[in-house]
């Protein structure tokens, strides 16, 4: 009984996630959202008391699967600017795999200043990716004489690009391209001159140079973690 409790609240979950994802958190019905997952209101009603608990608890997923990918990332043993890099690759495939992702996104942005929805995945991608980029900072790897408000203000501006340029309906090839694209031109400004060849700007698997947290470098990047997929299926 509690399995299928527990699948029932996994459906609706996903279909709450794709619901507000495709229209939006005002016009998302829970109706709607119920004959999605393929259940009755009142099995929603039993998993969610309201419409806010569930963009809530679809919120905390999507942090979850963020916090999920890069404590994954840091335990493969990348330093903390190629994780940030991986990262925003991963952002840019669970923007298209994980419902969660761009739900998430689009519930903070419609409900901005709102009580009704505690968590905010734009606020958390922002901790995550500035985060980083100061662990990164603390470890050496960024140039010495930059600002650091320059650099945190430009390195989040690409961050939260990546989104914008998904919401535009890009074929996935091409952000990717574009998310690589980014990283090339930024990487050469942001560490101490040549040391950009020791970083994969490109996807994950996609091979290079990688330097990793000891100081090693490998000539072919490793295969993703597992469970950084961004997928739930």
């Amino acid at each position: 009984m509690q399995e299928r409790s527990e699948r029932t609240r996994r459906k609706l979950l996903r279909a709450g996630a794709e619901m507000f994802h495709r229209n939006g958190y005002a016009n998302a019905t829970l109706g709607e959202i119920a004959a999605f997952a393929g259940v009755t209101k009142g099995a929603l009603y039993f998993h969610f008391a309201s419409k806010e608990e569930l963009a809530e608890a679809v919120q905390q997923r999507g942090c979850a699967l963020l916090h999920a990918s890069v404590d994954a990332l840091r335990t493969s043993g990348l330093r903390p600017l190629q994780t940030l890099i991986d990262t925003t690759h991963w952002l840019a495939r669970s923007l298209r795999e994980e419902p969660a992702i761009p739900a998430g996104f689009r519930i903070a942005k419609e409900c901005a200043g709102l009580q009704e929805v505690g968590t905010d995945l734009h606020r958390v991608w922002l901790d995550v990716v500035c985060e980083l980029l100061r662990q990164a900072q603390d470890a050496g790897e960024l140039r010495s004489g930059n600002s650091w408000e320059s650099v945190e203000s430009l390195v989040a501006a690409t961050a939260f690009g990546i989104e914008a340029m998904a919401g535009t309906g890009m074929p996935h090839a091409e952000l990717r391209r574009r998310v690589t694209a980014l990283w090339a031109a930024l990487l050469p400004s942001l560490v101490p001159e040549g040391a950009q060849t020791h970083y994969r700007v490109g996807t994950p698997g996609a091979g290079g140079p990688v330097r990793r947290a000891d100081g090693a470098s490998d000539d072919v990047e490793r295969p993703v973690p597992a469970g950084v997929t961004g997928s739930t299926r």
